[in-house]
């Protein structure tokens, strides 16, 4: 089955994660997917925005975790060379709009992607998380620089360190997403802004997205750097090892051991 849905309609390449029956979980094939439609829709002169949808209720419940445990990433040579990573260098990279309709709960990297769309719209359902320490991991995809841009660092310690979850008011009110609009108008909603750009010019558009996120460019990549390295090391912790086996085992992980 194909877990990932690819077309190109009205100028608008759309990636459509659609792996209902484990929440959209995320496998190391479909982010390879998601990196390969990016990097298409870039290279597409009919392509003037890219949108990034889910499922009814669910836009990603994060990575399936048994695919990544048998496929964990940061084993490449440079450390980074998985396709989780290819993902977030072509998402990052991606020089055309980005558009994001949040469809349901967006868990893990389904909340820290958005930090690098370009609009964000949440349906009313959304729910988003970001439980790394919980698992015995760190933020990934400079969530770790970005989220405490975007809410101060009191508000990024209760969404990274506590990982409390947080709804679609609070992303808007934070920054992190555009606008709330009901379940059944997300998607719609985000397309009609992805066809706006049809009547743009589209050389002004690459230019002035790349002003924009210039700045901060080379101090994002070098971030996303050093989470992965220390995501990829603490994959084999033992801290790592008893949050999987407890959600393999479906109960609560015991950190008292640890020191």
């Amino acid at each position: 089955m194909q877990h990932v849905k690819t077309g190109v309609n009205n100028g608008v390449a759309t990636i459509e994660i659609a792996r209902p029956e484990k929440k959209n979980a995320l496998t190391q094939a479909m982010y390879q997917a998601m990196a390969d439609a990016i990097n298409a829709a870039r290279e597409d002169a009919a392509v003037r925005a890219v949108l990034i949808t889910g499922q009814p209720g669910v836009f990603t419940s994060g990575n399936d975790i048994e695919d990544f445990m048998q496929r964990p990433p940061g084993q490449g040579s440079d450390g980074l060379d998985s396709p989780v990573f290819r993902f977030m260098r072509a998402l990052l990279e991606c020089d055309k709009p980005v558009v994001a309709a949040v469809t349901g709960a967006a868990i893990g990297i389904g909340t820290t992607m958005l930090l690098h769309c370009d609009f964000v719209y949440v349906s009313d359902e959304a729910r988003l998380a970001m439980p790394f320490v919980g698992l015995g991991l760190v933020p990934e995809y400079a969530s770790s620089l970005l989220v405490p841009q975007l809410m101060g660092q009191r508000r990024a310690a209760e969404k990274l360190l506590l990982a409390e979850p947080f709804g679609p008011e609070q992303a808007v009110e934070c920054g992190l997403a555009n606008a709330v609009l009901p379940a059944a108008e997300v998607v719609n909603h985000a397309r009609r802004v992805a066809e706006r750009f049809n009547a743009l010019p589209p050389g002004a558009v690459r230019e002035a997205k790349a002003l924009m996120r210039g700045p901060q460019r080379e101090q994002v990549l070098a971030t996303i750097q050093t989470e992965g390295a220390i995501f990829a090391r603490r994959l084999r912790s033992p801290e790592a090892m008893e949050a999987f086996q407890a959600f393999f085992q479906k109960r609560k992980p015991d950190f008292s051991k640890f020191s």
